[in-house]
């Protein structure tokens, strides 16, 4: 197949998603994004800019967006999934009767659905019945804001089927941005999940006044826990060493611009949850998250200190002097 005559779905419109689909335009796809608000799809048509996430930057003109899942779907031979992980069910069901039968599903997505403990790569496959050869996921340190103003990344693209990680790669390999491929889908995405709750602990840490000695020791030892509850579930030790892993941790725990930090610096300053949710506006998948990450940790029985005491932060189960206390204060054993 001509890349240069490939068609790429995004659903939908948020800041990563059209990361994504600036990324796969440059890379020379056609790209189509699926819009709920219909300003937005206009003025990505008419003006090439998302007012709702970067006005200052003009998209390419080969992206054009739609608020009709079935005209951005008709002929897409990659779907870019960008949605909030919580509500990937629900939306994918409608969508699926759009997904033509050669469309290679694409999951940008980093968080663990509530209840069934599921990874959106396995909500993908179970809800719209496709080979798990037919989606990969992309994961990797991609702030979506440095990504927009062209500044280098990388991702890894994590498919069973090789040739088919291949073609994902084709598609979105671009001056600035270069994907690598691999078979760990279970390694990538459970990196991309568990790094928002550490990304939290990291926030809370630095609101409270803490400095790089405790946010490094909170990203070392969130990447100990993320590899024992990746592996526990099959994953390859190195997956989480690599860009999915330690690369997105570390961009999401001392990056500003990242959302699950963010909001873990509100609470650290003090706000409620709530408070913490109207400053920060955007989707905090790690919010979501954590509560889901414990229950497989309990599962596989895995320890994971870190993200208990976030999850018990969040359902205010402790103070914020509680958890502080508790992320700093772990008995000494050797490390591992």
């Amino acid at each position: 197949m001509n890349q240069h005559h490939a068609r790429t779905a995004v659903f939908s419109a948020g800041s990563w998603g059209t990361a994504m689909g600036k990324i796969m335009a440059d890379a020379g796809t056609s790209v189509i994004m699926h819009a709920r608000r219909g300003e937005i799809a206009d003025a990505i048509n008419t003006q090439h800019r998302n007012p709702g996430y970067f006005p200052d930057i003009e998209l390419p003109h080969t992206v054009r967006a739609t608020t009709d899942p079935a005209a951005a779907l008709n002929g897409a031979d990659f779907l870019v999934l960008s949605i909030p992980a919580q509500s990937l069910r629900a939306s994918l069901a409608a969508w699926t009767p759009h997904i033509g039968p050669d469309t290679v599903i694409v999951s940008l997505m980093k968080g663990i659905e509530i209840g069934s403990g599921l990874r959106a790569s396995q909500i993908i496959t179970e809800v719209t019945g496709l080979p798990a050869e037919r989606v990969a996921v992309l994961s990797g340190p991609n702030l979506a804001r440095e990504i927009m103003d062209g500044q280098p990344a990388a991702a890894t693209i994590a498919c069973p089927d090789e040739a088919t990680a291949h073609r994902v790669q084709r598609a979105c390999h671009t001056a600035y941005f270069r994907p690598y491929t691999s078979a760990d889908v279970v390694g990538c995405e459970l990196g991309g999940a568990v790094k928002n709750v550490i990304a939290l602990a990291v926030g809370i840490a630095s609101g409270m006044g803490m400095g790089h000695n405790s946010q490094a020791m909170l990203i070392t030892r969130g990447l100990a826990e993320t590899t024992r509850l990746a592996t526990a579930m099959g994953a390859h030790p190195a997956t989480l060493a690599g860009l999915a892993g330690l690369g997105d941790l570390v961009a999401t725990c001392s990056s500003p611009l990242s959302r699950n930090r963010t909001f873990g610096t509100h609470l650290g300053h003090g706000l409620t949850v709530a408070e913490a949710a109207a400053a920060t506006r955007q989707t905090t998948e790690g919010v979501k998250s954590a509560e889901s990450i414990l229950a497989l940790a309990g599962d596989h029985d895995i320890e994971m200190p870190i993200t208990e005491v976030v999850s018990d932060l969040l359902h205010e189960k402790v103070t914020l002097d509680q958890a502080a206390s508790a992320l700093m204060q772990r008995p000494p054993k050797p490390e591992r």
